[in-house]
């Protein structure tokens, strides 16, 4: 019964839920000061806007977004397939894709917490394979409406753990793609300390390792929201980075690259995430000399 009663909510239109999340959003924002203070503080120390004012115009750009991020899952998730694809109006850089394949090698698809990633690998495995890794949730009934949702077209889901990491492997020596989160706090052993925004961030070293192991090929995917509910814009382009050098080498190439990426679009990043944050049993970043 909970199910289907979503199912039916899931059918109101995007516009709905965008206005609806943007709505929520900025309550949240409102009563949780907590909430509030780290999208502030991520906003604020990245220098993104140049004045107070175009800061705090930003900021309430950004709090409508977070709002309608969320909002926007359950209608893609239980949608039908055919549906979602609707939803998205364009994709801009799938020659990347098409060149990557032509070369037989496999694609490492890095999606940032920037705008709708849900959408970018459900309309992806529209056209070719990507296996996604993913961390299941707490509540058992949630991880099936996400399974359910993300596992359409030719999506494979992996659990982020060591099978998870050699079901990727297996797909990129296939030539597939593979979806990961580039921007993720990483978990101990996994990561290294490189500035993002200007302050050092524990990094996934996954990507760099991936595609040093593989030669698979980088490109950032990202779902631009557009407004008013009227879709979304699906926009592909080659990492500008180089992968090969050290671990911390490669992961500050990383956090460069997608700075680039979210300044393009910065209330559209996830600044509620926090993205500096120790995971447990790591050694802080070492002082600057």
């Amino acid at each position: 019964m909970r199910l289907l009663l979503l199912r039916l909510l899931a059918k109101l239109p995007l516009r709905f839920w965008h206005m609806l999340g943007a709505f929520g959003g900025r309550l949240i924002y409102r009563y949780d000061k907590r909430y509030a203070a780290k999208i502030e503080q991520n906003l604020a120390q990245s220098h993104i806007a140049g004045d107070d004012s175009a800061y705090h115009q930003l900021l309430q750009q950004t709090v409508r977004e977070i709002g309608k991020g969320a909002a926007e899952i359950l209608p893609i998730w239980l949608r039908p397939y055919e549906d979602v694809l609707k939803l998205v109006k364009a994709c801009h850089g799938w020659e990347h894709v098409e060149a990557a394949a032509q070369s037989g090698k496999g694609i490492l698809a890095m999606t940032p917490h920037l705008g709708c990633f849900e959408i970018v690998s459900l309309y992806y495995a529209a056209r070719r394979p990507m296996t996604v890794m993913y961390k299941p949730p707490r509540q058992r009934w949630v991880e099936g409406i996400m399974r359910a949702g993300r596992a359409r077209g030719q999506i494979s889901l992996a659990t982020t753990d060591v099978k998870g990491v050699r079901a990727l492997l297996t797909a990129l020596k296939k030539g597939e793609a593979v979806g990961v989160l580039p921007d993720q706090v990483a978990s101990r052993g996994e990561g290294a300390w490189a500035n993002f925004f200007g302050r050092p961030a524990y990094t996934p070293t996954l990507v760099s390792r991936l595609h040093q192991s593989t030669g698979a090929i980088p490109l950032l995917m990202f779902g631009e929201r557009l407004p008013h509910g009227q879709g979304y814009i699906i926009h592909i382009e080659p990492l500008p980075a180089d992968l090969s050098g050290d671990k911390q080498q490669a992961a500050q190439a990383l956090n460069t690259a997608l700075e680039h990426l979210i300044c393009q679009f910065p209330a559209q990043y996830l600044w509620s995430y926090n993205r500096y944050k120790r995971p447990g049993g790591v050694e802080p970043p070492a002082e600057p000399t």
